[in-house]
């Protein structure tokens, strides 16, 4: 294990950096990066990693930031939204297909950084030598997906939190269709999806619990032995491991709930095998 500290750039996921100096959560510092010099947050100032995690060789961080670093970050922000406007006429102006999410200057202020959407690959050549002549300096235009697209903007997600993307999640982890079928819920896709119109993020959370107990109950419809006599399956409940069956006796029927290791069926629950898990819109 060795000590190291969490740094936190703007629309990127936290990196590991040297921990040499005492730092404090949320303290703003300038570190050196493969990019050149950049400004950060610090998330987590003595985490223990493993030392398959890190990347080695640490890059150092330079200092704390100063009322000067500060200033020149508070600097970069105010020019953001004239940035954006201008981008935005630009790219009205070539009539290009698409949509400008959000930019950044980076800490020298000798690139801009545009983040964009778009369906399809874009063109933007003679727009990059537009807003080189504009601002004077270096422009890079980055094309991202809907899932970074919520990343980067936040929001309110289903629940009523704010989208874990967006807040609590280091980087977007891959989320399949076979996910919410583990877990029993509705393929409605206005209930499993999330403001980018992609599957949930949280159905990742609980998946490793559920996909072995999906493993372990029986498919729904199918017919089973109880200690009741046989019937069929009605439903699950994969937290109480129990299974409801519908047993037909003496010309009644009879809803029992049983758990899954007093009734007999044949093998568990087949996985499906028609996702490739790569978390794409899902449509009825």
């Amino acid at each position: 294990m060795e000590k190291v500290v969490i740094i936190k750039f703007k629309n990127s996921k936290p990196y590991f950096f040297s921990a040499k100096q005492e730092l404090k959560k949320g303290q703003g510092v300038v570190v050196e990066t493969s990019h050149g010099v950049e400004y950060g947050i610090v998330v987590d100032p003595a985490y223990e990693a493993k030392e398959s995690e890190i990347t080695q060789p640490l890059k150092p961080i330079l200092r704390i930031a100063n009322e000067k670093d500060l200033a020149i970050v508070a600097e970069h922000e105010a020019r953001r939204p004239e940035a954006m406007r201008v981008c935005r006429e630009k790219i009205e102006a070539h009539k290009l297909n698409m949509k400008l999410i959000d930019c950044e200057f980076t800490f020298d202020g000798s690139k801009v950084i545009f983040t964009f959407t778009a369906e399809n690959r874009v063109d933007f050549r003679e727009l990059v030598k537009d807003l080189a002549s504009y601002f004077h300096i270096r422009i890079e235009l980055k094309q991202v997906g809907a899932r970074d697209e919520t990343r980067i903007l936040g929001g309110i997600a289903p629940c009523g939190r704010v989208c874990c993307c967006a807040s609590c999640m280091p980087e977007l982890k891959k989320v399949s269709i076979k996910m919410a079928k583990n877990q029993g819920l509705s393929l409605n896709p206005g209930k499993i999806s999330g403001l980018c119109g992609r599957l949930m993020c949280c159905l990742s959370y609980e998946n490793d619990y559920y996909a072995e107990a999906f493993k372990k109950m029986p498919k729904m419809g199918s017919t089973v032995e109880t200690p009741e006599g046989k019937g069929a399956v009605i439903s699950t409940d994969m937290l109480k491991m129990t299974v409801r069956v519908k047993i037909e006796k003496e010309g009644a029927l009879l809803y029992r709930d049983f758990p899954v290791k007093e009734i007999k069926f044949a093998g568990g629950a087949a996985q499906d095998e028609d996702d490739d898990g790569d978390g794409d819109k899902i449509s009825e």
